[in-house]
């Protein structure tokens, strides 16, 4: 392919920077919580602001209505022919923001503050995912502004119900196969290992969710009448769960590890080379030492070897004062992270049997699950991530390490499924970002590197053959 000036791109891109801060922060100011249907209007008007935005850069651009959130697509064609053809994936949607006490400063009213790394933003969805996709978006306005054209064509799809498990997504993917056919996605919702540290993810645990009730008396019982005489479920319950692990860590499902893979020797060098800090893991989260499988590093623990946590419990009487009860139920909300080639169905089968061999007379089990998300390898050889290696180097100024996330994006796996194309996983996140968590924050040196680093990629990209253009 023809090679086009990235030059000017990047010099777009510093110049236009603060006008890139605040479009991000317009965006943030929408409290598109898609989980909490009070605010379907305000998450479809995120939606509606970047079809607004994509059309501005020169995309056509709609909003496709689903049975939930609608999708956001767009394309492109203004690439010569025989360029490569990207799909760039994104969510608009974002975490409920409570408790509402712990943050610093309103959750949708973004902020700018100084810290270690220079000035950041803080809100809901600075970093997962609007930042984060606002990064890919600014590069294409950029190159749009230099050059008039795009040196590859390129598609969009962003969801609003990522953060609800993406009901509506594998349908739509199904239903729009050839529209949003490409050589590759590239996704923006992982993270790198320093503010000067850049990372490119190959492996990504994937996810199984459940909601376990227990049932025991028929209604709640005075402890004092009752109490010694009759099962109590939260301490049958607290019983099961904490029976999930060993002494050594490891989870104790029948079969569970069969599909486990061990990491090469190459890896695991790979891995201990990287200069990851574990007191500052830890610290970041107000620990001072770590727990988990033993023998395993963390990042091993984080990357290559699955988990099980406990992500809620409750029952009985939880308000203010006293209430002597036994409950008629406990509940308790499960979660295991997969790593590849695991399989979520076969997890929640295991977990049935596990439970309900543990269920004394008298109990009632009832396992709902809540959703689940394959885990995934990236290919390590494909010409676009060493399209991307060369453009994070030519950014930060040394090489991205190739690592793994301990989270999961499922839409990885329904992409490779679905239209059959590998993601490339290029993110400018923190460890301490605070995604999910009150304070969540973006720092700004992140977000103007996310930028350079796309419009460097695209550079690069366009370098790289496609594939025949798909039928409109």
């Amino acid at each position: 392919m023809r090679a086009v000036a990235v030059e000017p791109v990047l010099a777009q891109v510093e110049r236009e920077f603060e006008h890139s801060v605040a479009r991000l922060v317009e965006l943030l100011r929408i409290p598109s919580v898609g989980t909490d249907p009070a605010f379907d209007a305000d998450t479809r008007r995120a939606a509606a602001w970047l079809v607004e935005r994509l059309r501005a850069v020169g995309f056509e651009a709609s909003l496709r209505p689903t049975e939930g959130q609608p999708m956001v697509v767009a394309h492109d064609r203004s690439a010569p022919a025989g360029a490569p053809h990207l799909l760039y994936y994104g969510h608009y949607d974002v975490q409920p923001p409570d408790p509402l006490e712990l943050w610093q400063s309103p959750p949708f009213e973004p902020v700018r503050v100084e810290g270690p790394h220079g000035p950041r933003l803080v809100a809901r969805g600075a970093v997962d995912d609007k930042g984060q996709l606002m990064t890919w978006l600014e590069a294409l306005a950029a190159w749009k502004a230099v050059h008039g054209a795009l040196p590859v064509r390129v598609s969009v799809l962003i969801e609003g119900e990522e953060e609800s498990s993406s009901k509506s997504l594998e349908p739509f993917l199904l239903a729009n196969r050839e529209e949003l056919a490409a050589d590759l996605c590239v996704i923006s919702d992982t993270g790198m290992l320093g503010v000067d540290q850049p990372a490119i993810t190959t492996m990504l645990r994937g996810i199984a969710y459940f909601e376990i009730e227990l049932g025991g008396p028929a209604h709640d019982l005075h402890s004092g009448m009752f109490g010694g005489a009759v099962l109590n479920p939260i301490h049958v319950l607290c019983r099961m769960l904490a029976d999930l692990h060993d002494s050594e860590g490891r989870i104790r499902l029948p079969g569970f590890y069969d599909a486990v893979v061990e990491l090469s020797a190459e890896q695991k060098a790979q891995w201990a080379a990287i200069p990851f800090d574990e007191r500052a893991f830890l610290a970041a989260a107000g620990l001072d030492r770590s727990t988990g499988e033993a023998g395993r590093s963390i990042l091993e623990r984080l990357w290559a070897r699955p988990s099980c946590d406990v992500n809620g419990i409750w029952g009985g009487y939880t308000g203010e004062g006293s209430k002597t009860v036994i409950p008629a139920r406990a509940s308790a909300k499960l979660s295991f992270r997969l790593v590849p080639d695991q399989d979520p169905a076969a997890v929640a089968g295991q977990l049935r049997a596990f439970l309900e061999a543990r269920t004394p007379a008298g109990c009632r089990l009832r396992i709902t699950e809540m959703g689940a998300g394959a885990p995934i390898r990236v290919p390590t050889d494909s010409p676009f991530l060493a399209a991307a290696r060369r453009a994070l180097a030519r950014v930060f100024g040394k090489e991205p390490a190739l690592i793994g996330c301990g989270g999961s994006i499922p839409v990885t796996a329904s992409i490779k499924r679905h239209l059959g194309m590998d993601s490339l996983l290029l993110g400018f996140g923190l460890d301490d970002d605070r995604v999910h968590s009150p304070n969540e924050k973006f720092e700004l040196v992140c977000y103007k590197r996310g930028i350079l680093a796309h419009a460097a990629f695209l550079a690069e990209a366009a370098a790289i053959g496609g594939r025949a253009p798909a039928a409109r």
